[in-house]
């Protein structure tokens, strides 16, 4: 055989075998992309994604549009071809694949935190929009979950409404655990609740829960803290966490997505169905961001990917929290203009500049 013809073959064979190993080795990398985007205002498998009855609401126009970024799988391994073809593809991101499923989290399992986190910014998005609006909501502590095995399970259930912790009114979540760590571990701590079937029922028929009764706990000393193992801290093992009453029914309804990031976005499309004026003025406009109650947007994960996602879905303008300001400003998808918010008042106003085309005076982003 000529020299050249098996220098060809074996270089042929040796390409083959690499080609062979990319496919089969597998790397310990995940992968994120863009995900589909949703206009808030509008509908989602056939049915508003906000539906609002028992109040007044107004006709909308254009988008106010929610993004996602599509991962692989926590039980995925990427081989070394995929690996290669993500670090240099623009549109997607290979990251380790414990950034994304840390401490060996299943996707069962980020699946189901992934639930809790959107209820809870569903929560959270509409206690900040009617707050923006000047529209009461009740707000009351409960207990949102019982640790298995600890001196609450069995006493106090999800849904108990906390009156009082030791005769002391509380107002936060944050003072149930204040006032029971005053304790040492083994001494007496009394609750004044009202059962949650009580309060559902309340709720049910538009009247303030009443009933409530004293449950004394005995607190137990809490797991030890390896960055503080001399403290000795006393729980009764449970979370507590804020329920709110809504004055009138907004429901949202958005399958197959998680995470918090949705919450700005839905605050918005909420105040534009309560109010006259079309807060985008016919505009397609993206956006993401964490919300709590009293309106403050916070950083999320992967905004390049939702920065192409929305691109790619016609929107212009871009509503990104202040903390990832930096990252979306060092790779913006052309077409598409950036506005800085920290709290969903600055996102009205700049929804207000961009509805009177006063574009230049829109708060941008820069990078770090």
């Amino acid at each position: 055989m000529p020299r050249r013809t098996a220098t060809m073959l074996a270089s042929t064979l040796i390409l083959i075998a690499l080609l062979c190993a990319g496919v089969l080795i597998r790397v310990p990398y995940s992968e994120m992309s863009p995900g589909p985007t949703v206009n808030t205002l509008g509908d989602a498998r056939g049915e508003p994604v906000l539906h609002i009855s028992g109040h007044k609401t107004y006709p909308t126009s254009g988008n106010l549009n929610m993004t996602t970024v599509r991962v692989t799988g926590a039980d995925y391994d990427m081989n070394i071809v995929e690996a290669v073809y993500g670090w240099l593809a623009h549109d997607s991101v290979v990251v380790p694949h414990d950034t994304l499923y840390p401490d060996g989290k299943t996707e069962e399992q980020s699946t189901q935190e992934n639930a809790e986190e959107f209820s809870q910014s569903q929560e959270s998005a509409k206690v900040a929009a009617l707050e923006e609006l000047k529209i009461p909501v009740t707000s009351r502590v409960v207990v949102s979950t019982v640790v298995k095995d600890s001196a609450a399970e069995g006493v106090l259930h999800a849904g108990d409404v906390i009156k009082a912790v030791d005769g002391k009114a509380v107002e936060q979540p944050e003072d149930v655990a204040k006032l029971v760590t005053k304790h040492k571990p083994g001494e007496d701590v009394v609750f004044t609740v009202i059962p949650a079937r009580t309060a559902a029922a309340a709720e049910k028929a538009g009247k303030e829960p009443e009933g409530s009764r004293d449950v004394t706990l005995t607190t137990r000393k809490a797991p030890e803290d390896p960055s503080n193992p001399s403290e000795d801290r006393a729980i009764v093992g449970i979370q507590a966490g804020t329920d709110h009453t809504f004055p009138f029914e907004i429901d949202i309804k958005l399958a197959d997505v998680g995470g918090p990031s949705a919450g700005l976005m839905f605050s918005l499309g909420i105040i534009d169905k309560l109010t006259p004026d079309k807060l985008t003025g016919g505009k397609f406009v993206a956006g993401t961001g964490t919300i709590d109650d009293d309106g403050k947007v916070g950083p999320i994960g992967g905004i390049n990917m939702k920065l192409v996602g929305a691109r790619d879905a016609g929107a212009r303008y871009f509503l990104t929290p202040d903390d990832n300001c930096s990252a979306a400003a060092s790779d913006t998808p052309g077409g598409l203009t950036l506005v800085r918010v920290k709290t969903l008042d600055d996102a009205k106003k700049s929804l207000e500049k961009i509805r009177a085309g006063d574009t230049a005076g829109l708060p941008s982003c820069s990078k770090g």
